[in-house]
């Protein structure tokens, strides 16, 4: 049982983590690799106050090394789904379930909408998590859909463990195909034989890890606490609305992260 469980691991879930610490609860970190996120891509971020001319790279290093240093854990895994209860939350994150009083949702906006065919198949050969689900398609055909360097080593995971794979990165159109168990893929025009598609998206939706989450325009509603509709789910970062900046985020897991450790403590 943790205090808080954070989901992402990027500026906005860092320093989250950074003031769960501070305010000496304990805190995990749970994401995927940092190359999923969009600031490592940025050449040189000048408006960051006191910290001028940094790359995104650095930035993220920067903050990555002050949350380990202040305590924070990491698991990185893909959040798959999410559950409360009258003790708090809790996560499935690839093969675990992990448990906590309060949780913090600092996930990127995932852009474009479930692929045809996505949400009709989900559990009937549709995943997201390679680990998970890898062994009961040993031997068959498996199309991987990835959006990154890491993707294509859980590609290379279930090849490894005897999985048929081909594998797409980044590709334009996907449409999912099947009467009631996925047959097929049709992949930028190439349909291939498949018994299994993995999604290995960054982040789910808000909307689908918390179905009765209110939204505005896409984005989370919060108030300025950062606190969500649900009871002990709090929220920063760009899933709250622009500016989608890097101090915006950092000051939001500020406020999210002072404001759940200070609730899971009420609650022990």
């Amino acid at each position: 049982m943790y205090d808080v469980i954070v989901i992402g691991t990027g500026p906005a879930g860092l320093s989250a983590a950074i003031n769960v610490r501070q305010r000496g609860g304990s805190v995990l970190c749970v994401g995927t690799a940092l190359e999923n996120n969009p600031l490592l891509k940025a050449e040189r971020v000048d408006n960051y106050l006191g910290l001028p001319g940094m790359t995104g790279k650095q930035l993220l290093d920067t903050f990555l090394d002050h949350a380990k240093k202040s305590g924070a854990e990491f698991l990185q895994e893909r959040v798959l789904n999410t559950y409360h209860s009258d003790s708090g939350w809790m996560v499935s994150a690839g093969s675990q379930v992990l448990e906590c009083r309060c949780l913090i949702f600092t996930g990127g906006i995932m852009r474009g909408k479930p692929y045809p065919g996505e949400q009709e198949h989900i559990g009937m050969g549709v995943s997201y998590c390679a680990t998970c689900d890898g062994m009961l398609y040993r031997g068959k055909n498996v199309a991987v859909i990835g959006f990154g360097p890491a993707d294509r080593e859980e590609a290379e995971y279930l090849e490894g463990i005897g999985c048929k794979v081909r594998y797409f990165e980044k590709p334009k159109k996907v449409e999912i195909r099947g009467e009631g168990k996925v047959s097929s893929a049709l992949v930028d025009q190439e349909e291939v034989a498949a018994d299994c598609v993995f999604v290995l998206r960054p982040s789910l939706a808000p909307s689908s890890l918390f179905p009765e989450l209110e939204l505005e325009d896409g984005y989370i509603r919060t108030d300025r606490m950062m606190h969500t509709n649900l009871p002990g789910l709090y929220a920063a970062g760009d899933c709250t609305g622009r500016p989608l900046q890097v101090s915006k985020a950092v000051g939001e897991g500020l406020i999210a992260g002072q404001q759940a450790a200070d609730e899971a403590k009420k609650m022990k």
